[in-house]
């Protein structure tokens, strides 16, 4: 039955008076007329290890997570993890070679490093597409997908889910990167044990069909019933090849969806970019240490519902009317069969998982607007005070925006998987640009704006390679989206040197970007913390295979 308790009820709200009543108590502790925007978009000095750490994952879990991923669990099994396992080895790269460029150079955001690096005119290019896709289509997709999984869950009307998930998010986003930081840390506790919640209940249910109980034997059984959803390689011909395909989980696209993803998006970096090395460091391994465990509570639960619905229990509830298989159904139904009081728990972590990531990504929102366009290009002499004040009102506008076309949504399929591949027109070019920016002096201000414009073009024709071919009466397949991926990067790096190499210009960027080696070395601890993480990896990867 899609409705709360009174018992839910209660536990949601003590989970909404601890979060605001905390956020407004971080607010409070510094006082607010001196709030500068360092302050107010990065808290400068603020952030412990643990808090941005579990930003970081609460910033990226959202409803996706909790549907979208339990639902490839369902349709696919464990090889979707690979989103998040490799997200952990990415992690590490990351605070070892990105996070220390960033910090060293005094970088606040990513259009601020394409300007120093090579011009304002890429810098600027790229930050009006970064606010378009995360006000249109990022922020949107978010509050959307957020307010369809209540809706399905609780029967709230989606018209007042958008609007009490906006609310809920900008009251958390006003106060600035210091409250976002640490009520993360109490979403992210919320969503961990919300999430594993719904996985005993799953693997519980698993159990009693087999006329036992347990949840290590829950475990065993769907690993029986369901061997084919534990296997990590998709070989060409697989059904789900196109999704994964095969060696490109190691060699190819999944590494450049990554590291562009953690290591070059506002949205994530702006957590680390106010601490120190050692700490930005350690929050980093924190959160790469936490994603090894985000297919447990999410993942898990899609290949129990699988295995209920092979052996009858589900069978109904995910099919629809027509008696079509509706994987994304399948965390919606297990959460609904939990107890009173815990459905209201569950309910608790999905809202944390949404209201996390929608105040994570209208931060940077308002954090590229305000620094990136206003102050550059509206008001050069704006005091700090009347920055900070920009930046809400950019935070408030942005939802307004979100709100009025989150709606407009509900005519597409798949609204997830499609807003994933198309949002990644760009991200090859962006990585290209990146990469090159850290480690080749010798890339121009004129090779950076050709791959800018250019990386759209090159996805879009690798995107439709089947009908283009078709015109010329020659049969291909379709490019799977993570090897598209890896083919307009190669395309991107190669015209990028070609065109550096070949400028008339030379060599310029504009002020320097400092790279020292020296910037690379690690402490012991951080060593050992990532040698027993990608130690993990090892062993899943090897069993799972």
């Amino acid at each position: 039955m899609n409705h709360l308790a009174t018992a839910d009820y209660i536990v949601f709200f003590v989970y909404f008076i601890i979060v605001v009543g905390y956020g407004y108590w971080v607010y409070r502790r510094k006082r607010q007329a001196q709030m500068n925007t360092t302050d107010f978009f990065l808290a400068e000095g603020s952030l412990t290890w643990w808090a941005i750490g579990a930003s970081l994952i609460a910033s990226n879990i959202s409803a996706e997570h909790f549907i979208g991923m339990a639902g490839s669990g369902f349709a696919m099994g464990l090889a979707i993890s690979s989103y998040e396992w490799f997200a952990a080895a990415t992690l590490i790269i990351v605070a070892v070679f990105f996070i220390p460029i960033y910090l060293r150079n005094h970088i606040y955001t990513m259009p601020q490093f394409l300007a120093q690096r090579y011009s304002d005119t890429v810098s600027t290019i790229l930050a009006v597409f970064w606010l378009v896709v995360y006000v249109l289509v990022n922020l949107t997709s978010i509050l959307y997908l957020g307010a369809i999984a209540i809706e399905s869950l609780v029967g709230i009307s989606f018209t007042t889910c958008t609007i009490g998930l906006a609310l809920f998010a900008i009251f958390i986003t006003l106060g600035g990167m210091k409250v976002i930081g640490y009520t993360d840390v109490i979403q992210v506790v919320v969503l961990i044990f919300g999430g594993l919640v719904v996985t005993y209940l799953a693997l519980q249910l698993v159990a009693q069909e087999s006329g036992i109980s347990g949840v290590w034997t829950g475990l065993v059984t769907i690993k029986e019933q369901a061997d084919s959803h534990f296997h990590m390689f998709f070989p060409k011909g697989h059904p789900h090849y196109e999704v994964l395909p095969g060696m490109a989980l190691v060699t190819g696209g999944m590494w450049i969806n990554n590291l562009s993803y953690w290591g070059c998006n506002q949205y994530i970096v702006q957590r680390a970019l106010g601490a120190d090395l050692k700490t930005a460091r350690s929050g980093i391994l924190f959160a790469a240490f936490l994603k090894l465990f985000i297919p447990v509570i999410v993942v898990i639960p899609g290949i129990a519902a699988y295995v209920l619905y092979q052996s009858g229990p589900f069978h109904d509830a995910m099919t629809d009317a027509s008696g079509v298989v509706k994987p994304d159904h399948a965390y919606p139904v297990l959460m609904n069969l939990l107890p009173i009081g815990m459905k209201g728990l569950a309910f608790a972590a999905l809202t944390a998982a949404v209201v996390a990531s929608l105040a994570g990504k209208c931060n940077s929102i308002s954090t590229i607007f305000t620094l990136d366009l206003y102050k550059k290009y509206i008001d050069k002499t704006a005091s700090e005070q009347k920055l900070v004040n920009v930046g809400r009102w950019a935070i408030v506008a942005s939802f307004a925006v979100a709100i009025v076309l989150a709606p407009m949504l509900r005519s597409l399929d798949q609204v997830y998987q499609y807003i994933q591949e198309y949002t990644n027109f760009i991200t090859p070019g962006v990585f290209a640009i990146f990469l090159l920016g850290f480690f080749w002096k010798r890339a121009t201000n004129r090779a950076a704006l050709t791959v800018a414009i250019m990386t759209i073009p090159f996805s879009t024709l690798l995107k439709f390679w089947p009908e283009v071919m078709g015109l010329f009466d020659v049969q291909v397949d379709t490019i799977p989206f993570l090897h598209r991926t890896t083919l307009v990067f190669c395309i991107d790096m190669v015209l990028m040197v070609v065109v550096s190499l070949t400028d008339p210009a030379g060599y310029k960027t504009g002020k320097s970007i400092i790279v020292d080696q020296k910037l690379f070395r690690v402490t012991p601890s951080f060593v050992i913390g990532s040698v027993g993480i990608l130690a993990i990896l090892v062993v899943l990867y090897t069993k799972f295979w």
